[in-house]
């Protein structure tokens, strides 16, 4: 049985976040990706295939090299998803700015 990952449980490791930033503004190698990290390069592949997988990460390849790239499709969707709860914590946190503003003209 294949099962789809979850894009928010890709996301929710730092090392993949990282990648996303490494490939963001250029394609890599795996090689080249991997040379970034401390880890061992079988488990940057790892986070790899979990990241195209979840079509965070776009595969192209140019003779032997594969080069990783951001889908900055999927990426759109990622943030058309979060956008509303951005504009909630906004909205809170300038209440919360409103109310110490009250808070401290009052002292």
């Amino acid at each position: 049985m294949n099962l789809r990952r979850d894009v928010f449980q890709a996301i929710a490791d730092p090392t993949r976040r990282a990648i996303l930033l490494l490939v963001a503004s250029h394609s890599m190698t795996a090689g080249a990706i991997a040379a970034n990290f401390d880890t061992a390069r079988p488990t940057v592949s790892k986070h790899l295939q979990i990241l195209t997988e979840c079509e965070l990460l776009a595969q192209e390849q140019t003779g032997r090299e594969i080069y990783y790239s951001l889908n900055s499709e999927k990426m759109k969707e990622v943030a058309d998803f979060i956008e509303p709860f951005r504009k909630m914590w906004d909205d809170q946190f300038n209440k919360l700015e409103e109310v110490m503003k009250k808070y401290k003209t009052k002292k």
